[in-house]
Parts: C-alpha cells; sequence; structure tokens
C-alpha cells in the first residue's frame, strides 16, 4: 500500500477519526509516520482559536517548510517545525488562524480528516472545558476479505 493510500486513524478522547496524509508534504509525513503509534495528550490552543495541540516543546524536527498554511482548515492537521515558537501539531476543528506568543506562524499541513468531522467540534468543546485528552495516531490496518 502507497503512503498516499494508507489511512491514519487517530482516536483522541471518545472520538475516532480517520485520514489521509498530504502529498504536498513528503518530509513531514516521512517524519510523523516514524513516530507512529503517536500517543500524547492534546490540549486547547491558547491564541489560534478553534484548534487543539499538542505542544512538542523547542524541538527541532529538522522539517523544512512544505504545504505550509496559517489557516487549516476544520480537520486539517498541521505540524509547526520549530523555529521562532515553540514546535506543535496543531488539530484544527474550526475557524483558525494560527498563531504563538510571537504573532501568526505557518505549519506544514500533513494530514486531513476525511472520516469523523461531525464531531470535531464536539472534541473541541471537549478539551476546552474538560481539559487535555489522550490521543493516539496509528496507521489504520487493511482488512482481509
Amino acid at each position: 500500500m502507497s503512503k498516499s493510500s494508507e489511512i491514519v486513524r487517530i482516536t483522541a478522547g471518545p472520538y475516532t477519526f480517520r485520514a489521509h496524509w498530504e502529498a504536498a508534504a513528503p518530509e513531514t509525513i516521512k517524519w510523523f509516520r516514524s513516530q507512529l503509534p503517536y500517543i500524547q495528550k492534546i490540549i486547547h490552543v491558547r491564541w489560534s482559536g478553534e484548534a487543539c495541540w499538542v505542544p512538542l516543546g523547542y524541538a527541532d524536527l529538522q522539517l523544512p517548510h512544505e504545504n505550509s498554511t496559517s489557516h487549516p482548515a476544520s480537520g486539517a492537521i498541521i505540524v509547526y517545525p520549530g523555529g521562532i515558537s515553540e514546535t506543535e501539531i496543531l488539530f484544527a476543528y474550526g475557524a483558525c488562524s494560527f498563531s504563538s506568543i510571537v504573532g501568526q506562524v505557518a505549519g506544514n499541513h500533513f494530514l486531513t480528516v476525511f472520516e469523523g468531522k461531525e464531531n470535531l467540534h464536539n472534541l473541541g468543546k471537549l478539551v476546552l472545558w474538560n481539559g487535555a485528552q489522550d490521543v493516539r495516531f496509528e496507521l489504520e490496518r487493511p482488512s482481509k476479505l
């Protein structure tokens, strides 16, 4: 199965989402695939609007800017690879203008949710009002027919 046809299953709090890779971010995909399964906590953003994030400290991921955006659509998952602000993974669930303590930044859009989108806003509200939730990213195994 090619990387472009792989499905990433995301479990965040009580919700499950399915996402596909964005081919325009090959280096980011390569890095993130090497982290799978990726298990962490997801918290609500501070400056960006309707999004949740996984803080990665000031790690330098050594990633180029590719398929970068400051305005991810609902269901877009981006990585800010480091530089002038904290490194992070951002998971947009609504209106989002990606910002940090130093102002607007851009992240690499590498995953897009295509299934479970009806629960994106519910996840955002849960994280906003109830705090950090577990999040797990993993490759979905194809079913055997």
